[in-house]
């Protein structure tokens, strides 16, 4: 890529509306990154690489931060599963790079965000992804200090909602609540007693963010919850932005 088209290429940020993939581009943003478009895998009921729960949420986060969204569907992944997790992955994989290939034949891609924690799994993939593309990674949470990072999001004004809990400590009281000071007091001491991430990096828990500095408007939630005595997530009833 030249120059020249490096300063006109475009960024993508691969979006949940949870709070890594939110902070990653809320970051992007303030570095002056051109992100033209957000991305959303919704990945159906289970995934190794991609958040899962609520995923049709990114539409009203992405009207609320002023930036259009892609969306994969469920329908672009083949029905066929892959017989181990690490093949799995790569197959989860294939249709947000093909998505991201054919956006490329229209506008240069600089690179995309993401916003991996720890997850080896996860980032050596989309790693490779970048690199097949030639284009390059922003991924400003990655091997930072968890707690930091939570106490940075709250810290820049993130309202963060907790989705889904399954993990031991996690019990339903914990479904809807906002992720506060409080909350990650209590996270701090679950991981210390049972090993729970405090950003949720092993599946423990999913988030939403409902608003932050970059987004315009709030997304306002109304759920029922759903709990089987060791896990359980909200299924939201209605959402809107206020």
């Amino acid at each position: 890529m030249t120059t020249e088209t490096a300063e006109t290429a475009a960024w993508i940020s691969l979006f949940s509306g949870g709070k890594d993939s939110s902070w990653a581009l809320y970051r992007a943003l303030e570095e002056g990154l051109p992100v033209e478009r957000l991305l959303t895998v919704h990945p159906g009921d289970d995934s190794y690489m991609y958040h899962v729960p609520e995923t049709q949420l990114a539409a009203l986060a992405a009207e609320s931060v002023g930036v259009p969204l892609i969306e994969v569907d469920p329908d672009d992944f083949e029905a066929a599963t892959a017989t181990d997790a690490g093949s799995q992955g790569d197959r989860e994989l294939e249709p947000m790079e093909a998505r991201l290939e054919a956006l490329a034949t229209d506008r240069p891609l600089a690179g995309v965000t993401a916003g991996a924690v720890e997850s080896a799994f996860q980032t050596s993939r989309i790693e490779g992804m970048c690199d097949r593309l030639d284009i390059d990674l922003f991924a400003p949470l990655w091997q930072e200090d968890p707690v930091e990072l939570a106490e940075r999001m709250l810290a820049a004004g993130f309202e963060i909602t907790i989705l889904q809990v399954a993990a031991a400590g996690l019990d339903e009281s914990w479904l809807g609540r906002r992720l506060d000071h409080d909350a990650l007091a209590e996270l701090v001491d679950l991981n210390e007693e049972y090993g729970v991430h405090p950003l949720g990096e092993g599946g423990e828990f999913e988030t939403f963010v409902t608003d932050g500095p970059h987004m315009d408007r709030p997304v306002e939630l109304n759920y029922e919850t759903e709990w089987d005595g060791t896990r359980g997530r909200i299924r939201v009833t209605d959402a809107r932005l206020g």
